[in-house]
């Protein structure tokens, strides 16, 4: 009995020499391993500076360096290309230190990821119809730069948030409209006036309105509906009495909303 518990105390020991030798962080304080995963992550080593902040927050989990590891990270899997772990390291930051001095930051990081998930697909987005588009990341996107704005009004970030919003509110208007001008197209009028309507209601005051009651003026005179042609063409022209739509152009070409964001100098 005592010559196998000495076998295995043996090897207990060997395993943990293995693990010194492969782990040049062993023995490492809060302190230098925060330092060592931002080194990490200014020269690009994304991946590294994950392991750094996971080893972090598992060894010293009350300090200071551990919250501050739980932000750090988001950033890090952002920019390493995982949006969906970026989101969820913003999440639980948020739900664990709601009152932490720099949560503002971590509800800007997940608008911004959200923000470029849906850049990075627009590519590929404009090769689809329009009806078969998702605005599903634009959508999370100006939720989370909203809770910012509305929550901390006075973080520095906020004013890049709004027109980050502007611009959101933009494109998924001219989606709906994109939607709507597809439907019509192809003789779908009452889906394409339904769907203009809800671009008009939803988004009233985008550059998309235009075109938005004018496929709803073409669509109902389409459907026969004089009464409801009548008044969005009024409508129309009240609001835009300088459109060229109401010269009787057809239905204006695939709008160019979608070009890559360019953040305020």
């Amino acid at each position: 009995m005592w010559r196998s518990l000495a076998v295995l105390l043996i090897v207990l020991l060997a395993g943990c020499g293995r693990f010194s030798a492969d782990d040049p962080t062993v023995g490492w304080t809060a302190q230098r391993l925060y330092t060592e995963a931002k080194d990490e992550l200014s020269s690009g080593n994304y991946e590294t500076a994950i392991s750094y902040f996971e080893k972090l927050e598992a060894r010293f989990p009350y300090g200071r360096y551990a919250q501050q590891a739980q932000l750090e990270i988001a950033y890090a899997y952002y920019r390493n290309g995982d949006p969906a772990s970026a989101t969820a390291a913003c999440d639980r930051f948020i739900k664990l230190h709601p009152n932490h001095p720099n949560v503002d930051y971590a509800y800007y990081l997940k608008g911004v990821v959200s923000f470029y998930e849906d850049q990075s697909a627009l590519a590929r987005l404009m090769s689809e119809d329009p009806a078969d588009r998702d605005p599903r990341s634009a959508h999370d996107s100006f939720t989370a730069f909203k809770e910012l704005v509305t929550k901390y009004p006075k973080s520095k970030y906020t004013p890049d948030a709004i027109d980050r919003m502007n611009y959101l509110v933009n494109g998924l208007a001219s989606h709906e409209v994109s939607v709507a001008r597809y439907y019509y197209r192809r003789g779908a009028f009452v889906a394409a006036a339904n769907r203009a309507q809800f671009a008009v209601k939803t988004y009233p005051e985008t550059p998309a309105t235009e075109e938005a009651l004018y496929i709803m003026v073409r669509a109902y005179d389409r459907l026969g509906m004089k009464d409801l042609r009548d008044g969005a063409e009024r409508v129309l022209s009240t609001n835009f009495p300088n459109s060229k739509l109401l010269q009787g152009g057809a239905v204006v070409p695939e709008p160019a909303w979608w070009q890559v964001w360019k953040p305020r100098n």
